[in-house]
């Protein structure tokens, strides 16, 4: 069995991968002074950014939250508003239907006392005309009474006669 020995000679295990220490040790410290520059001046002002664009959405969120719920309350005003607004429509509707039928029927009373003035207006008017018709008739009936008299009897009768006949005459007519 062969052991082999490291010797100064053989190449060390990070020169057989290509590293080189003290570059690797160069760029160790390079890299945790570069941390801690960034943990001491950057992240600090980074943390503190995204703490305040944090804040800010949460309260964007918060203020989306209460405007929704605005939102939400105003909808339900405005649903309220609209069922008020379609019931009172519909009471002034019924309102007016009712207002026009009361005027419809007060119309037609109106026309109907209106009408039943003119029929008896012109009942009246007639009954007026019926008689003096009836008295023209009675007049011309009583002139043709004493003309057909006066020929009948050849003699001309005095007013006080042809009255007395004519009366004779109409009551046995209306007996």
């Amino acid at each position: 069995m062969h052991i082999f020995l490291a010797t100064t000679n053989s190449p060390s295990l990070f020169e057989a991968l290509g590293l080189n220490v003290k570059l690797l040790v160069e760029q160790g410290v390079a890299f945790l002074i570069l941390v801690w520059i960034l943990a001491k001046w950057v992240y600090p002002v980074l943390i503190k950014a995204i703490d305040t664009r944090r804040e800010q959405i949460e309260a964007g969120l918060e203020e989306a939250k209460k405007s929704q719920a605005v939102l939400e309350e105003a909808e339900t005003r405005v649903e309220d508003l609209l069922a008020q607004a379609r019931k009172d429509a519909d009471d002034i509707l019924a309102r007016s239907h009712q207002e026009s039928g009361a005027m419809i029927a007060d119309a037609e009373a109106k026309a109907k006392v209106r009408a039943e003035q003119i029929v008896t207006d012109a009942r009246a008017q007639l009954d007026a005309d019926v008689r003096k018709a009836r008295e023209a008739l009675k007049a011309d009936t009583l002139k043709l009474v004493v003309s057909a008299t006066e020929q009948v009897i050849n003699e001309k009768l005095d007013e006080h006669k042809d009255a007395g006949l004519i009366k004779k005459a109409l009551q046995k007519e209306r007996a």
